[in-house]
């Protein structure tokens, strides 16, 4: 089956003002993560303070390391030419290797302000992450972009918006399924096993499920290739590293 993306990337137009399917839907995956790690917080009997504190850096790290891993992992020579597209971020393009940078290089700052250990709270801040990439990914749905291969098939989606008349993997779907399931694998070990696991074994749990399916749904995404003919793309290198 054969479905068609010609959906409007604007939500809402108000006067010059323009809110976006990928803006509200950014918001909205941020503000669900916040909520459950309060309910985590006050499960744990953790201050809720700390919390508000490493939720602001988190944000800051996300969206500085996220809109720059895109421009330099991706699409290096267009931000070049074009260095105010950088803060653009409401059109769509934010990365989520360097997301993950972003976001360890923010806490690591504020453990070090706060005199904290790395593993306090680093194992319950992982829990909720998946809930968080399945709105980022639908709205790059909404924006037709991070697009999949060509299905060569009767199924797939045909992004309109990019002039296309074939259809292609909805990789953004993909991962916004792979980013629930993850959401909920997480959920589930960590009230299975967090009070009686080792440090750091929910992060290593969330690294190998998030960034081993971000290497397998590589596959089936318009990939970008590494120069020299190396057989993997730049995400997977990124996800092995």
């Amino acid at each position: 089956m054969i479905f068609t993306n010609n959906l409007d990337p604007i939500l809402l137009s108000l006067g010059p003002l323009e809110v976006r399917w990928y803006g509200f839907l950014f918001a909205s995956g941020i503000a669900l993560n916040f909520l459950v790690m309060m309910w985590i917080f006050k499960r744990e009997k953790l201050k809720n303070t700390d919390l508000e504190s490493i939720a602001l850096y988190l944000f800051v790290g996300l969206v500085i390391g996220a809109r720059l891993g895109h421009a330099l992992f991706y699409n290096a020579g267009y931000y070049v030419d074009n260095p105010l597209e950088i803060f653009k971020i409401w059109k769509g393009g934010l990365a989520s290797h360097g997301a993950a940078i972003g976001l360890v290089i923010a806490y690591t700052i504020w453990i070090k302000i706060h005199k904290k250990k790395f593993h306090k709270y680093i194992d319950l801040l992982v829990v909720p992450i998946g809930l968080t990439t399945v709105f980022i990914r639908l709205g790059n749905y909404f924006n037709s972009e991070i697009v999949g291969n060509p299905t060569n098939g009767e199924w797939g989606v045909v992004f309109k918006k990019l002039g296309e008349d074939f259809p292609r993997h909805p990789s953004q779907l993909y991962e916004s399924f792979m980013g629930l399931i993850i959401f909920v694998i997480m959920f589930w070990a960590y009230k299975k096993f967090y009070k009686n696991s080792k440090p750091y074994f929910m992060l290593s749990l969330f690294s190998i499920l998030y960034f081993g399916g971000r290497f397998i749904l590589e596959y089936w995404k318009k990939r970008h290739i590494v120069p020299g003919d190396f057989p993997l793309s730049m995400g997977q290198i990124l996800s092995i590293l």
